[in-house]
């Protein structure tokens, strides 16, 4: 029933050593390589863990130290992405572009940070860029070279809503469109064929009819009846009825249907052509009955769409008829007595164009929506909305993705009745649904879940304030965060059927975190507490073992991750002094393994001051060996590895606070 131009009633759509001095500069170029990369292992190993604030830290340590690798510039434009820092993110972002051929999904955030601070000039270029190297992404498949921060506009304008939009499980494979609720009951179009098997040659599909079901809302799922023709002795005929209006009162309907003779045939102008007219029922015990065609109507061009004004006054509709703008447009006549209606009035051009306009709905607060092909749109038909009722100036807005799509999507309606929970519907031949025209309904109440719990502390289970609760989602960006008070509870409120990451942090604990996977049932709540374990235990800094390679000393990148809680302990309280211990098990030589300890124990004191401490913070670094075992697996005693393991450790006392 889109192309309602005659009698469709649906739609169809790259050096050579010289010198000692050169020979030095490369010694020095090689050694600074190779700590940068050191720096941007471990950065790696933090931002892997969403620890971005550390990681930001030592990719930059690392970028200072002469590591501009696309590697580098980019995490950290990820760093700040991922916080939600779009100017930071921007800066590191196109250090990047401009230094190398990033990849599209480091260009496409990169993109992304543009628009947010409203450098949309500059998106564009950049837009264009990917679209060059990434031409078959869908999140880019509407764009126009012309119009592309236009079309950016459309498909993010609900991006800050939680929209759902539905297929409804009554459309069949035929077309169904066009809803309207009353009364508990769902009315729509469908070609599925039940008056008679009689194709329609546009489409090769059964004739349209009108059909009605039951409907009600439970839980945010609709639940519907047993689908049936629409209760009349008339009101479908060998061929199109669609679109229908009703009355407040429910005692008067109006519908669209092809221009038929009383003896049920098709009435042809002298072109051969047929065209759609408006007819009216009424509603007589149950039954839709006293079937009337409107005086609007013409036998030369088409009437059809009806809708009415929340005050049933007026009556808008869609004609072709002479004197319009474009192909089709929408009109407005006043309701008046026994049967007869003002002069219809063209909306004018602040609502028609030169294209199409059709399916007009009026809402309750006289808002009206339309679709049409003649504006900026997705492709096709779009959906619009207009106060042109309440402001003779408006002008149309595109409603935007989801309800819109590069496909036609028409038919808009909103119920406002208690039963449904102010729900949309509309109408679409977008790809994965059930036939040519579907129904779906569109809502923004989602099924959304509660993560909750305690932060504790590990040693007495005692609540801990002053937590920072970080929540992060799938792709690793912190969505939300908040600072536990004195009862050290948290809450966030999240959606369904996502997986998210809980993590804590406070000064002197280790950082914890914890996965969670939501479920797909509205209003779970899922209570899970958070333990940290404190840095600071009577004089010692208690971190998890750091562990060294077979017979070597230096220090690994997992190792260094540890470390970094006694750099930040250390900082934390810059008058601190510690000395390190470094122990191994029994096995190997006793000269060998207090020598080797020692370098370990040398080789952890100088990471420590690497990272910024200064020296006399740390009174000593010895290397102890086997001298001092906490079990009895001495030389020569058979012990399983895991007993082994309980003497290779290091200790960080503290001597001076």
């Amino acid at each position: 029933m889109k192309y309602l131009k005659v009698n469709e009633l649906n739609h169809q759509g790259s050096f050579k050593i010289q010198n000692m001095k050169t020979n030095y500069l490369i010694f020095i170029l090689v050694f600074t390589i190779g700590t940068s990369f050191a720096q941007s292992k471990l950065a790696d190993k933090f931002f892997s863990n969403y620890g971005y604030v550390k990681a930001t830290e030592l990719y930059k340590k690392a970028f200072d130290d002469g590591d501009n690798s696309e590697h580098v510039l980019t995490r950290l434009g990820d760093c700040y992405y991922n916080n939600s820092n779009s100017e930071k993110a921007v800066f590191w972002y196109q250090k990047a572009a401009e230094k190398y051929k990033i990849d599209s999904e480091h260009l496409f955030k990169y993109i992304q940070s543009l628009k947010s601070i409203g450098n949309y000039s500059e998106a564009d270029i950049w837009t264009k860029k990917f679209i060059e190297i990434q031409n078959d992404d869908s999140r880019l498949k509407d764009y126009d070279a012309n119009n592309l921060l236009k079309y950016e506009s459309l498909n993010a304008a609900n991006d800050s809503l939680s929209i759902t939009i539905e297929n409804l499980p009554i459309n069949s494979k035929f077309s169904d469109f066009g809803s309207l609720i009353k009364n508990n009951e769902l009315v729509f179009a469908s070609a599925r064929g039940i008056v008679n098997n009689n194709e329609y040659g546009w489409n090769k599909e059964p004739f349209l009819d009108l059909f009605q079901v039951s409907i009600k809302e439970d839980n945010c799922d609709l639940e519907f009846g047993d689908i049936a023709l629409l209760k009349s002795s008339k009101i479908n005929s060998n061929y199109h009825e669609a679109t229908v209006a009703i009355t407040n009162d429910g005692k008067t309907m109006y519908f669209t249907r092809d221009n038929v003779t009383k003896k049920n045939k098709l009435n042809f102008d002298k072109k051969g052509t047929t065209h759609l007219k408006i007819y009216k029922a009424t509603l007589i015990d149950g039954s839709w009955e006293n079937i009337k065609e409107l005086s609007i109507n013409d036998e030369v061009y088409s009437t059809g769409h009806p809708t009415l004004s929340p005050d049933n006054k007026k009556l808008f509709f869609v004609s072709d008829r002479k004197g319009g703008i474009g192909q089709t447009d929408i009109y407005e006549v006043d309701i008046l007595d026994n049967n007869k209606y003002s002069e219809p009035k063209n909306l004018g051009p602040k609502i028609n164009t030169e294209g199409r306009e059709m399916f007009p709905f009026v809402s309750k607060d006289s808002t009206l929506y339309f679709s049409s092909d003649g504006r900026l749109n997705l492709g096709l038909l779009d959906i619009f909305k207009s106060n042109i009722l309440k402001d003779s100036i408006s002008e149309p807005k595109n409603l935007g993705a989801p309800y819109n799509s590069g496909y036609d999507d028409f038919a808009y309606y909103i119920d406002s009745s208690e039963n449904i929970n102010n729900r949309s519907f509309l109408s679409s031949n977008r790809p994965g649904g059930k036939g040519n025209d579907d129904i779906y309904t569109v809502y923004s109440k989602v099924c959304s879940q509660t993560i909750r719990g305690i932060v504790r502390n590990s040693n007495d289970n005692q609540p801990l304030s002053k937590v920072k609760v970080n929540l992060i989602d799938e792709i690793g960006k912190i969505v939300d965060e908040i600072i536990t008070v004195e009862n050290g509870k948290y809450e966030f409120d999240v959606k369904c059927d996502k997986k998210y990451t809980i993590q804590s942090e406070l000064l002197d604990f280790s950082v914890n975190q914890i996965q969670i996977k939501t479920d797909n049932k509205n209003g779970n709540v899922t209570e899970r507490d958070l333990f940290l374990e404190s840095l600071i235990k009577g004089n010692q800094i208690v971190i998890k073992p750091i562990f060294f390679d077979f017979d070597k000393w230096t220090i690994r990148t997992d190792a260094k991750y540890e470390l970094e809680n006694i750099v930040d302990v250390l900082r934390n309280y810059p008058t601190m002094v510690i000395k390190i211990e470094s122990h191994t098990d029994s096995r190997g030589r006793d000269n060998y393994n207090m020598r080797l300890s020692d370098k370990r124990a040398k080789s952890t004191r100088d990471y420590i001051l690497s990272r910024g401490i200064a020296k006399a913070r740390i009174e000593s670094a010895l290397g102890y060996g086997e001298s001092q075992l906490l079990n009895s697996c001495s030389n020569g005693v058979k012990c399983t590895s895991e007993e082994h393991q309980i003497n290779r450790r290091s200790y960080f006392y503290i001597v001076k606070e």
